[in-house]
């Protein structure tokens, strides 16, 4: 009686295995000879065949949850069982003020699609603005100010409804499509020119048969398809309405950072104009990832379009402000300074600068319409805590042909992978043991290493003020007792700059007493004279320094480089250093230091360790 067929194993060799298993115990196969016989090849053939049918099989199961699914169709089909759509692309958005030179007239209008020019890196980019815009003149004046222009090419297409044709779709027919700036028209007929716009469906509950609105999907290749209700949630269009639909395709965040606008064409037949950037281009960014759907599809559906909680507010900001990398959501209970009543929002971009004043007062203006009634949404900008890392790491020579300028650049691309990974977000904290072993791991001949950790922050001062400065750091700085290391300055120091209290042209510096006492410094020879010993505190268990009264009259180059920023560097109490509330960590690898150094005794030319040099752990 032969045993039933194995097929708990679903490689190849496992099923043939198990398929010679099964026949050799058939009585007409006892004596038979798999491997020498043309019966090899068929079990082959069956063996491949199982496998592809196997494989194929798990592959369709994962392709039916969101969480394991590999394919974009996939994620989206998945993302829109549960009312999500994938972010498209967004247009790099620049604000600018253009002034009407010698301008006549009860009013001036500047038409939707009026092109503005801009060079990037070499390259032309053309901005538009989005809509029709009317001004008056204000004492003589035609101003249009703070208007919004979007880089990209401004399109038209048309559909003709045919209500006959099951088959027939509202595709919009370009790539990299800004669904932000699409507008839906529908007209009556090629007859009757009269034309409705359509709004964007949030939702059906306030939705009957006469709701003039669209709805909007991801389709394939990555496109967007616009269709419309069925006279029970949304009017339907009828036979022969012409579908018109407008929008912009954008470069992503190629155009990024254009700061000079020029115009192309007239304003209301006027072309002299004088153009003022207000806010530089930005938010540039390619659609939603396979990643991002996964992550948001189900928060979104969570939030159910309110804003309670902390979750609440992040996938509602992703979703409204789509060039957010990573978002931070705290009370104002939890701020450093309670503030009841408050929702703290810090919103960290894909690229470009922190946002716009503007965009912030327009995002907290649509949170509202999601938030409690008694809770005010505030964004705040991210800040930035920077770690320097100083390490000397031993590696065996006899396991490696690189030399030591070649592993010095492998840490310090492995230390730039862990960074960009790792940190550089409001969750990314940063592990003194992860970034050892991150050095340990850059190459196979590295046997260990001695890994220093300073972090810091910028002051920016307002030059020839007297004005109270304070950074928060928000880990405890290193002082195992009162009046450490005050002799050669604590654990505190800074780049130069000078003061208004000193007559002298010298370049100052800060560091501290020990005791709590931030102290300033100018340098004769190699000897500090203070100039204040009480120029700010510094509390050692927060991690917090302030500076009075600070009146700075300039500011020294840092890096080479002049600069408007002060940089203060002090030494953590813990190699763990932990990102709190708005503040994001990363690593400055410019000012870090890779050293490697050969170990003589792994290496074999110093068996007794003689000569055998260490490196100080402080």
């Amino acid at each position: 009686m032969a045993t039933k067929l194995d097929i708990s194993r679903l490689d190849f060799d496992g099923i043939k295995d198990n398929l010679k298993t099964f026949l050799s115990q058939q009585d007409e196969f006892t004596d038979y000879d798999f491997e020498g016989s043309g019966m090899n090849i068929l079990l082959d053939v069956l063996a491949y065949n199982t496998h592809y049918l196997g494989y194929n099989a798990n592959m369709l199961a994962n392709e039916m949850y969101l969480d394991s699914a590999d394919q974009r169709s996939s994620v989206v089909s998945l993302a829109k069982q549960v009312g999500y759509t994938p972010k498209s692309a967004s247009s790099s958005i620049a604000k600018i003020d253009v002034l009407v030179n010698n301008g006549s007239g009860a009013s001036i209008t500047m038409s939707r699609g009026t092109k503005f020019t801009t060079t990037v890196d070499g390259t032309n980019y053309s901005f538009v603005n989005n809509a029709d815009v009317s001004i008056t003149p204000v004492d003589g004046v035609y101003k249009f100010s703070n208007l919004d222009i979007f880089e990209g090419t401004y399109l038209n297409y048309k559909y003709t409804a045919n209500t006959s044709d099951t088959d027939q779709r509202f595709i919009i027919p370009n790539d990299n499509v800004d669904t932000t700036t699409l507008t839906v028209k529908v007209q009556n007929s090629s007859s009757d020119s009269t034309t409705n716009t359509y709004t964007l469906a949030s939702g059906i509950t306030a939705l009957d048969s006469t709701s003039q609105v669209y709805f909007l999907q991801e389709v394939e290749n990555g496109r967007f398809e616009v269709y419309f209700g069925d006279n029970v949630l949304g009017k339907a269009i009828a036979d022969g309405n012409i579908v018109i639909l407008d929008y912009i395709t954008c470069n992503l965040d190629e155009p990024n950072g254009a700061t000079t606008f020029t115009l192309s064409g007239t304003v209301g037949g006027f072309s002299n104009v004088t153009i003022t950037t207000v806010g530089n281009a930005a938010n540039g960014s390619a659609a939603e990832t396979i990643k991002s759907i996964k992550y948001n599809a189900p928060r979104d559906y969570t939030s159910q379009d309110r804003a309670v909680t902390a979750e609440d507010y992040k996938v509602l900001v992703k979703s409204l402000y789509a060039n957010a990398q990573s978002v931070q959501v705290y009370g104002g209970e939890d701020a450093a300074t309670p503030d009841y009543g408050k929702v703290y929002i810090s919103i960290k971009a894909k690229s470009g600068a922190n946002l716009t004043e503007v965009t912030k007062a327009s995002l907290v203006k649509s949170l509202k319409s999601f938030a409690v009634a008694s809770v005010t949404p505030v964004i705040i900008d991210p800040e930035t805590t920077f770690i320097t890392l100083t390490t000397t790491f031993k590696f065996d020579s006899s396991l490696t042909t690189k030399d030591v300028s070649t592993l010095q650049t492998d840490v310090l691309n492995a230390i730039t992978s862990y960074n960009t990974n790792t940190l550089e977000n409001f969750t990314g904290m940063f592990r003194y043991s992860e970034a050892l072993k991150t050095i340990d791991d850059a190459d196979s001949s590295i046997l260990s290493n001695i890994t220093k950790v300073k972090m810091y922050k910028f002051i920016t001062p307002t030059l020839s003020s007297a004005l109270k400065y304070t950074l928060s750091f928000n880990n405890a700085f290193y002082n195992p007792h009162s009046g450490h290391n005050t002799g050669a300055g604590g654990i505190v120091s800074s780049t130069g700059f000078k003061i208004n209290n000193d007559s002298s042209t010298n370049e100052h510096f800060l560091d501290d007493d020990g005791a709590g006492n931030i102290r300033v410094y100018y340098l004769s020879g190699t000897t500090r004279i203070y100039t204040s010993t009480s120029f700010g505190t510094i509390d050692y268990s927060t991690g917090e320094i302030i500076l009075t009264s600070a009146n700075i009259t300039s500011i020294s180059n840092v890096d080479g480089a002049a600069s408007t920023k002060i940089r203060v560097t002090v030494q953590p109490d813990s190699n763990d250093v932990v990102p709190v509330r708005n503040q994001v960590l990363s690593i400055d690898t410019a000012n870090s230091s890779f050293t490697g150094d050969i170990d003589e005794i792994e290496s074999g030319s110093s068996q007794a360790g003689t000569g055998y040099t260490t490196t100080s752990s402080y």
